[in-house]
């Protein structure tokens, strides 16, 4: 009777487990990051600016930044945005290539923040934003309403009538019984 290699390999494993000894672990593999993109790569300057030409205006893309290599056969061109509210900000365009290949491919294009964009500022819980100035302003803007406000003599239902009816003083239901 023979087993399959991976019932081998359970059956040792149980055994070590039920012996108290555990075979070692096996480190998770990193993943090695190119110091130097890929020359095939690099070069695709203008397939990158193509790839940005089919979902942005010509006029919104701006001077050459540079190439970034993401990993083997992968690399990110960066361009300047010159689109309106997005200073700092830096259109890309990830290419790849096949194996041995020659010819680069656009996998993805977008806009990123770069150290120098203007960021909406880090969110904060509403209880964290609360400073003791904006309680003392809204308090101030209720007591300030608080004045303007009638008194309690009257004058306030006498006007809410006025309001409500067609400027005689009368409710709605005296108008109705005429």
């Amino acid at each position: 009777m023979s087993t399959s290699a991976t019932e081998s390999s359970e059956t040792v494993s149980a055994a070590a487990a039920a012996d108290g000894t555990q075979s070692p672990a096996k480190a998770p593999r990193r993943v090695r990051r190119p110091s130097k993109p890929d020359a095939v790569l690099a070069a695709a300057v203008e397939t990158a600016r193509a790839g940005l030409l089919e979902v942005v205006p010509a006029e919104q893309i701006g001077s050459y930044i540079g190439a970034f290599p993401d990993a083997e056969r992968l690399v990110t061109h960066r361009f300047e945005s010159l689109r309106p509210g997005y200073n700092g900000w830096h259109w890309y365009a990830t290419v790849a290539r096949v194996p041995r290949g020659k010819a680069a491919t656009v996998c993805e294009v977008g806009l990123l923040p770069s150290e120098h964009a203007v960021l909406a500022p880090e969110w904060l819980p509403w209880s964290e934003r609360l400073r003791p100035e904006d309680v003392a302003a809204e308090e101030a803007a209720r007591a300030a309403q608080e004045r303007e406000q009638p008194d309690g003599d009257g004058n306030a239902a006498d006007d809410a009538a006025v309001s409500a009816g067609d400027g005689t003083g009368q409710d709605g239901a005296a108008q109705e019984d005429r």
